[in-house]
């Protein structure tokens, strides 16, 4: 037996690299006939399978293609990039001529569709770019190919998620996998807390989701997943805007991982960074949200497609308000376009790398339930304080959200709020600046649930929740780390892997959650520009807007459809007026709309 096992042995030796391709050849036709069976059973339900089949196929061929040829594709193109460096001059130019000319159309195009309301958020977006131009560390050397890029960027992706039907959908069933998917932590937290669990939410619902997807993520960087993305997307924006290869991964890597752990990433080359790349990585940190939180949040009832969207967005706006505050004045010395080394796990296999991924997560689970105990016994005391302070003068509702909701009420405005909502979606940036991004998710929730209730929008003059519209804008307004907690940890986690850098760090960090915020504010603006209300509003809200709202076209299709609705259920009711959630003004605008003697017109 031991020399029949020797013989195996030096066979499997000799013939290693065959036997892994007939493996690796049963398996793949194994997976084929799978594919093959499910898609001719029922096309529709194996879709998704077949997509995601797709792509594995065509990025395994990408990957191979640039391995074996990388050094010929980069001589095919070379040619085409000597001309453009040659004919640059000009070309420039007339580029920036043609975008200017494509803008001017769309907002008169867009703006006779849909209303003048995303002017606003067109005329905010400025307004944020030239303020960062203004208070810019060197106004006059801004390399303008990456603030632009960027933000060109943003509104491709909001233009194709928020505005095509494929784009929508497909972000909406990705939100409802990932709700699906984080619902499975509810086993565990059932089997540990009971099955009263629920009655304590937040401590035995949504930190349990924190822990869960932070295994998940360990598991996916374990197997190199994680890394070959978040290196795809990199590459992709370094590409396309011209930033480095290390702040491009890590501002990719922020889409996925906390501010914290992207940096770890690039650890070897943190050293050799200049200031304006290391300011683009914190930046890139404030701007975005972690993976594992993100699951908290949707948890609340916040949308989760347009979480997702925010996440991703918000990437490109990083870096290009990033160099927009503190351009580009040092020659980068990590240029490598190939080659560049992402960190790996240190974990062996792959219940070593789940059960680290857990223990990991106990940390930023205390952080979050103590920063939240803290928090809210804060602002209570504070409200109180300013409460009693506010009697002195016959005030007595002064109070926390009232002081942010006037120091933020004109940034919330310029985003395309809503007037009357502009006060509430300040407070919420109050809440997320000064205390942190869970608590504003939050007080968020509680809007967005009381809209969905019904009811009165207003109770003893206070306003109980907002449109749509709003909500839509104040969730990628708040998709971010920027507030002043994050600060510290930004600071203490990068001085600890980059003890060099101990002085850029600190001088940098707060011009860095400047753009991070501003990073978010221009991706609310962004959505601002592309959320069209006859999307996701009910009809009885788009009717109360259209009668307030003067810019609100009267052959919108929205309005036409939601008319039609309303007449076709009031002539199958046999109440002569039958109201349920419409107000005398919605029949009033649909009477004008339609332009027909209805019965309820008369």
């Amino acid at each position: 037996l031991e020399k029949k096992y020797e013989k195996f042995c030096e066979f499997y030796k000799k013939h290693k690299t065959r036997i892994h391709y007939v493996i690796y050849g049963i398996l793949m036709t194994a997976y084929s006939a799978v594919v093959i069976t499910a898609c001719s059973l029922n096309f529709r339900k194996a879709l998704p399978l077949f997509i995601i089949t797709v792509l594995a196929v065509f990025f395994t061929c990408w990957d191979f293609l640039i391995a074996k040829y990388e050094n010929r594709i980069a001589a095919f193109f070379s040619l085409g990039e000597r001309y453009l460096k040659k004919q640059w001059f000009w070309l420039k130019w007339v580029l920036c001529a043609a975008l200017l000319i494509t803008v001017i159309c769309w907002l008169i195009i867009d703006t006779a569709k849909h209303g003048s309301r995303q002017l606003i958020s067109f005329g905010g977006l400025v307004m944020y770019v030239l303020l960062m131009l203004i208070f810019s560390k060197y106004p006059t050397r801004v390399d303008w190919r990456p603030v632009f890029s960027g933000i060109g960027m943003q509104f491709i992706l909001g233009l194709l998620i928020l505005r095509t039907k494929v784009g929508f959908d497909v972000f909406n069933w990705l939100g409802i996998q990932i709700q699906t998917f984080l619902e499975y932590s509810d086993t565990g937290a059932k089997f540990v807390f009971g099955d009263k669990y629920k009655d304590h939410f937040f401590a035995f619902k949504v930190l349990p989701i924190v822990v869960f997807f932070s295994t998940v993520m360990s598991i996916l960087y374990h197997v190199g997943f994680m890394q070959w993305l978040i290196g795809k997307v990199g590459w992709i924006m370094h590409i396309f805007m011209g930033t480095t290869p290390v702040e491009s991964l890590v501002a990719a890597g922020n889409i996925f991982v906390g501010q914290t752990e992207s940096p770890l990433l690039v650890r070897p080359y943190l050293p050799y960074i200049t200031k304006s790349e290391l300011h683009a990585i914190m930046t890139a940190g404030f701007s975005t949200i972690a993976g594992s939180v993100l699951g908290a949040y949707i948890s609340f009832g916040v949308s989760s497609s347009h979480l997702l969207t925010a996440s991703v967005m918000s990437a490109p706006a990083s870096l290009a308000t990033s160099k927009l505050l503190w351009p580009e004045t040092e020659k980068p010395l990590v240029t490598l376009r190939s080659g560049l080394q992402m960190a790996k796990g240190e974990s062996k296999n792959l219940l070593e790398a789940a059960s680290q991924g857990a223990s990991t997560s106990i940390t930023l689970v205390a952080n979050i339930a103590v920063n939240l105990i803290a928090f809210l016994a804060l602002l209570t005391f504070l409200d109180s304080a300013l409460s009693s302070l506010g009697n002195l003068f016959n005030y007595p509702q002064l109070n926390f959200e009232n002081i942010c909701a006037y120091v933020f009420m004109p940034f919330s405005f310029m985003m395309g709020v809503e007037w009357e909502d502009s006060f509430i979606v300040a407070g919420l940036l109050g809440y997320k600046t000064f205390f942190n991004e869970f608590l504003a998710y939050e007080r968020l929730s509680k809007l967005i649930h009381n809209r969905q209730k019904g009811g009165s929008m207003y109770i003893n003059g206070v306003k109980q929740y907002m449109t749509v519209r709003s909500e839509v804008i104040a969730t990628y307004a708040l998709c971010g780390f920027a507030n002043f907690g994050s600060l510290g940890l930004v600071i203490g986690g990068l001085t600890s892997i980059a003890p060099s850098k101990k002085k850029e760090i600190v001088d940098s960090a707060f011009r860095a959650m400047i753009a991070g915020t501003v990073a978010c504010f221009m991706t609310a603006c962004v959505a601002g520009m592309l959320t069209v209300p006859g999307l996701e509003v009910p009809c009885h809200i788009l009717l109360e807007m259209a009668s307030n709202f003067t810019d609100s076209p009267a052959n919108s299709i929205q309005l036409i459809d939601c008319c039609q609705h309303l007449f076709t259920s009031a002539n199958h009711s046999e109440e002569n007026f039958p109201a349920g959630n419409y107000s005398l003004s919605s029949w009033k605008i649909c009477c004008q709309i339609l332009n027909q003697p209805a019965f309820h017109c008369i």
